[in-house]
């Protein structure tokens, strides 16, 4: 008889980030499992799936995580850790309006754990410039 163990992928995250997405979702997609091993690892990851697999928080929880459960630098200067380059604005605003959700759930989770709230900005940046 063969065992086979399987490796919860979200045991790599805080309790707010698990306790979030077990709230929100059954379970992580494959996509987001394969992904979130090879971030973790320090590995770079290609992250190839269907429309509505999963991809944005394949790349970026594991990020919001580390943002969320670390301490920001007093500096305000230093706290930019997070910078994600799009060739269209509209899929710039797409990830951010798809990042709040989770940034707000980690937010909530965390307090109702008794955990420090965590303070993270989301924006968009674009070299658009006025007609004229």
């Amino acid at each position: 008889m063969e065992v086979v163990v399987r490796h919860d992928p979200l045991e790599r995250f805080s309790p707010a980030t698990r306790a979030w997405f077990r709230g929100v979702f059954e379970t992580p997609t494959e996509a987001q499992a394969g992904a979130w091993a090879a971030i973790g690892s320090g590995r770079n990851a290609l992250v190839i799936a269907p429309t509505g697999s999963g991809k944005t928080l394949a790349a970026f929880l594991h990020a919001l995580d580390r943002l969320a459960s670390e301490p920001a630098p007093e500096d305000r200067r230093d706290r930019c850790r997070v910078v994600y380059v799009s060739p269209l604005k509209a899929l710039a605003v797409d990830v951010e309006r798809n990042l709040r959700a989770p940034l707000a759930g980690i937010r909530q989770a965390a307090a109702r754990l008794g955990l420090p709230e965590p303070e993270i900005e989301v924006a968009v940046r674009s070299g658009d410039t006025p007609a004229g």
